[in-house]
């Protein structure tokens, strides 16, 4: 007795369902996506050629502005409670960043006041924060 040796053909898959659900997952991923805008303090910060330096979630932000209000994410803020803010953020994490984003009409000596403070509560790290400048001159 002979038995017919029948070949089977090689199944295909079928690919486009699973495209289809990653088509979807990616539109989900990009509709349901928070951007990230800028705050609504209208600050003029500086220029400057230098790489901008990339921020992260635990930074302390400090805004400066030219009437004299000071605000720390967004929050204003008097001089008392900037202290403590320092002072809390210090204790949680010696490392946080204090970035200082003071408009061009603030003075110099109200910028190094708010660092001093910074650095008396043990945050040693700090930045100013400039816009990148174009290369042109602004005579």
């Amino acid at each position: 007795m002979r038995f017919g040796v029948t070949r089977r053909a090689d199944p295909l898959i079928d690919v486009t369902p699973m495209i289809d659900v990653v088509f979807q997952l990616v539109l989900f991923f990009m509709v349901s996506t928070t951007f990230v805008s800028s705050p609504g303090i209208q600050v003029d910060l500086p220029r400057s050629s230098a790489q901008t330096v990339l921020s992260e979630d635990r930074d302390v932000n400090v805004w400066m502005t030219a009437d004299g209000g000071v605000y720390v994410d967004d929050a204003p803020v008097d001089m008392a409670a900037l202290l403590q803010i320092f002072r809390s953020r210090a204790e949680v994490d010696p490392n946080t960043l204090v970035v200082m984003k003071a408009d061009e009409g603030v003075s110099h000596g109200r910028v190094v006041t708010v660092m001093d403070m910074a650095r008396g509560e043990g945050l040693t790290r700090l930045a100013i924060a400039t816009e990148v400048s174009d290369g042109k001159s602004e005579d």
